[in-house]
C-alpha cells in the first residue's frame, strides 16, 4: 500500500472520528474561523470552487492540498465531496509526513 493509500485510509479515519468538515460552505467557515487545519481540495475541482478555496486557504494561512481527485476524495469519506477540511491537528501532522 503506497502512502497516498495510507492517506485516504487517515482520512476516512478522521472522517468516522468526526474531525473532516465536508462541503463548500462548511469548509469556507471553518477556514474564517480558525478550524481548519488542513484543506484537501480535489485536483479535478471546478476553476470557480478552486479559486474560491485557494484565495481563503492563502487570506487565512491556512494549508491546501490538491492530491487527490473528487473520487478518491468521495470513496475515503464515503459521501460525495470536491473540498474538505481536516480540524484535527493529529490527523494533519500525520498526513503531512505520508505526503511529503
Amino acid at each position: 500500500m503506497n502512502n497516498q493509500q495510507k492517506c485516504l485510509n487517515l482520512l476516512g479515519l478522521a472522517q468516522r472520528a468526526g474531525k473532516v468538515i465536508s462541503g463548500e460552505e462548511l469548509v469556507v467557515k471553518s477556514i474564517q474561523t480558525g478550524q481548519a487545519r488542513l484543506v484537501l481540495l480535489a485536483n479535478d475541482a471546478g476553476p470557480n470552487l478552486s479559486k474560491k478555496i485557494n484565495d481563503k486557504t492563502s487570506y487565512y494561512q491556512v494549508a491546501i492540498s490538491t492530491g487527490f481527485s473528487t473520487l478518491e476524495m468521495s470513496t475515503a469519506i464515503g459521501k460525495p465531496r470536491k473540498v474538505l477540511a481536516v480540524t484535527d491537528a493529529g490527523f494533519v501532522k500525520k498526513m503531512r509526513s505520508m505526503m511529503e
